[in-house]
């Protein structure tokens, strides 16, 4: 008698959400079988690697990866443009640094042009993400949400103590929305019944679990990640269904372990190869634990990423 590979039998599947609009469109989610095991369900729709871009030239960026786009950090659509021409970006992440009063104070408007002018320079989904006081981020992104409507737009983000704003902009304006939750299961939860009672379809829902890179705690989220898509595919937990999204670049660039020179630290190796490798497998431990989207920021980690899942696929 021949060994017969175990197989679960999931009951639960993963909701599609929609991205982008005409040439743009991509879909995520979609899943009925745990991340890249084909074997047990169909996986219609792969994993895509979003890379970032900012609306300022970033200060902080150690020259390895710097020197890939400081041709063009001052103007956020060539940014753009160069990630989906030279570098295969499935998708764009815009990140709105200068709307924090503290870096820039950038005005709603403001704002809202710039994620206008972005989107129509590609021709691939992009995803907003704000950063400062979460009643900045939220007028922001609901001018955003406006200025840019029906364009299916993830907008970040939505979190337990700040989400109705954002989540009637994108429900009113026809884009989608990411919620973010602490590393918590329960959190998610309840931040996705919180929202879909609001009236915003599962289909408009990206779920953000707020993800940290290789040495820093990325074990435990592992763990959440795979709690959630677990509840998704075998308890059948409809509020757990949502795709994952992982911002896991500014994560990983902003440690020691990457910055740090060859000279300081001789028996850590290059410096540029440590970085590329601090990416690939932080990043690699989060698909394997669910996630849908991931957010990088070196043009090789990109590459290696996308490899991978073809192969893995």
């Amino acid at each position: 008698m021949s060994f017969q590979v175990p197989k679960n039998e999931y009951t639960g599947e993963i909701a599609k959400v929609l991205l982008g609009k005409d040439q743009s469109e991509v879909v995520v989610g979609g899943d009925k079988a745990l991340p890249f095991h084909a074997f047990e369900g169909p996986i219609p729709n792969r994993p895509i690697v979003a890379m970032e871009v900012y609306d300022a030239q970033p200060s902080n960026w150690p020259e390895s990866v710097a020197k890939h786009f400081s041709d063009v950090w001052d103007n956020p659509s060539k940014w753009a443009q160069k990630c989906v021409q030279q570098y295969a970006a499935d998708a764009i992440c815009l990140q709105l640094r200068s709307i924090n009063p503290d870096a820039g104070n950038m005005q709603p408007d403001d704002a809202a042009s710039m994620v206008q002018e972005v989107r129509e320079s590609v021709e691939v989904p992009l995803i907003v993400y704000g950063d400062g006081p979460l009643e900045n981020i939220a007028e922001a992104m609901k001018k955003v949400a406006e200025v840019n409507q029906n364009t299916n737009l993830l907008i970040g983000w939505a979190e337990e103590d700040s989400y109705k704003t954002i989540a009637a902009a994108c429900m009113g304006y026809n884009n989608n929305v990411v919620s973010l939750n602490p590393l918590d299961v329960n959190i998610a939860k309840q931040l996705n019944i919180l929202l879909t009672q609001l009236g915003l379809p599962p289909e408009r829902i990206v779920m953000d679990p707020s993800t940290t890179g290789l040495g820093y705690g990325i074990e435990y989220c592992y763990s959440c990640m795979e709690r959630l898509k677990i509840a998704a595919l075998l308890q059948d937990d409809k509020m757990t269904q949502m795709p994952m999204i992982c911002n896991i670049a500014p994560e990983v660039w902003k440690v020691k372990e990457v910055k740090e020179s060859e000279k300081d630290y001789p028996q850590w190796g290059d410096l540029e190869q440590r970085g590329i490798n601090w990416e690939t497998i932080s990043v690699m431990s989060t698909l394997l634990a669910g996630a849908n989207i991931v957010v990088m920021r070196h043009p090789k980690a990109v590459e290696i990423i996308k490899e991978t899942i073809e192969k893995l696929l």
